[in-house]
């Protein structure tokens, strides 16, 4: 090989009289590269979105949602079914929750919707989601108001299209505790201080979701001592779907249960269509890529058909020849391989680190452009794009290998 390796290397230089040559090499070259950092760019966007929904989707929400069946959405006595959902293998933590539609009006009038969750302050329910911790780091406290009525706590989104400020008194307005009256519904009204208002990365969540104690939910909904659910974290969020099955045996009826896999599987099933659907779309200008290849071995074939027909004369094989082509055209895809990865991790470095990329959080659930490197995807573009530039050098290598020594040497 080391002879065919020296050809094949003169073949691809630049000398004097042949820069064209040289030229479309490098065409070829930064064909692949573009090609290959286009995949890896793309695949990383795709790794990265589905990566930072499924950690704030499990970061605010519980693994495992515990119900019951009915139209009244509220669970009695939930103490004991509490405490043997403690007990299930795989659960980590169980808390009580209370969830309601409600409506938010500020000071001057203006309303706003909202979905106003109660939630355990206790350290038993701090453990089930993030929500406790991230309440924590910007000093929220739910339990402890200047006002003495109950503390309430918004989206950072939804607490500026209202205007509020820790301090401000709030209305809550649900009509999940409606009164009939002669004069038609009057809903449940509350006043609430906004004690503050939480990030978590998840547009949905920071333009929608207000939180308060357990006991206030529970006032507002008309509950009194019931609760809306039970909400579990499993020790493995992958195994939440069997988790769930262990809950619903151990409970029995009428609980059921649904888990944050079940009620977030369309969004992730059309991520993981798009990202197939984008990978082959741009696996196409590898293909591109690989056609110049060819057109580039040709050129190199019609340009050294004299000196193919002398190397033959001189006792070099036909397979010989096959090897010294196909050579060439590995070259070309390894080095377009490597540069294309190069500037692929580059640039998702780049845009990852500096979150240089902003998108509708109204469509995607986040901020801006995340970006995750799978080093299987990688390794399997690259794969991938050698073995199209060696299939791409068959057809050359094979012309230049059926040649007549004589016939060649003629060759003007």
């Amino acid at each position: 090989m080391r002879l065919e390796w020296r050809v094949a290397r003169r073949y691809l230089a630049s000398r004097r009289g042949t820069r064209f040559l040289s030229l479309i090499t490098l065409i070829a070259i930064g064909g692949v590269a573009v090609g290959v950092t286009a995949l890896i760019v793309v695949t990383a966007v795709m790794n990265g979105l589905q990566t930072e929904l499924r950690k704030g989707i499990l970061g605010v929400n519980p693994h495992v949602f515990v119900l019951t069946y009915g139209e009244g959405m509220r669970m009695d006595g939930w103490q004991d079914p509490l405490r043997r959902v403690r007990t299930v293998d795989g659960v980590v933590a169980a808390a009580p929750f209370v969830h309601t539609e409600a409506g938010l009006r500020n000071r001057g009038g203006y309303a706003e919707a909202a979905v106003l969750r109660g939630i355990d302050v206790s350290p038993a329910g701090a453990a089930v989601t993030d929500i406790p911790r991230i309440l924590r780091e910007n000093r929220i406290d739910l339990q402890r108001t200047r006002s003495g009525l109950p503390g309430l706590a918004a989206g950072q989104t939804l607490g500026a299209r209202l205007g509020l400020i820790p301090g401000d008194t709030v209305t809550v307005i649900s009509f999940t505790n409606a009164r009939v009256t002669a004069m038609g519904f009057v809903p449940k009204m509350s006043m609430y201080e906004y004690v503050g208002g939480f990030r978590t990365g998840m547009w949905e969540y920071d333009n929608k979701f207000a939180y308060t104690t357990l006991a206030a939910a529970q006032e507002m909904a008309g509950l009194g001592s019931a609760v809306s659910g039970l909400e579990v974290r499993a020790e493995d969020p992958y195994d939440a779907r069997a988790l769930s099955g262990r809950i619903e045996q151990a409970l029995g009826i009428p609980y059921r249960t649904d888990d944050w896999m079940n009620m977030n599987a369309s969004l992730f099933s059309a991520l993981k269509l798009e990202k197939l659907a984008l990978t082959l779309i741009l696996l196409l200008i590898v293909i591109v890529a690989a056609f110049n290849i060819v057109s580039t071995l040709v050129m190199v074939v019609t340009d050294k058909t004299r000196e193919i027909g002398v190397l033959k004369s001189m006792g070099m094989t036909s397979r010989r020849i096959l090897r010294l082509f196909m050579v060439q055209g590995l070259v070309i895809g390894i080095v377009g391989a490597a540069l294309g990865a190069t500037g692929g991790g580059i640039l998702t470095y780049v845009v990852d680190r500096f979150k240089l990329i902003s998108i509708p959080g109204e469509i995607y659930f986040i901020s801006h452009l995340p970006v995750k490197v799978d080093p299987l995807d990688m390794v399997g573009i690259i794969v991938a794009t050698i073995l199209i530039s060696f299939l791409a050098t068959v057809y050359p290598a094979w012309q230049a290998a059926r040649m007549d020594p004589v016939e060649a040497i003629r060759h003007e």
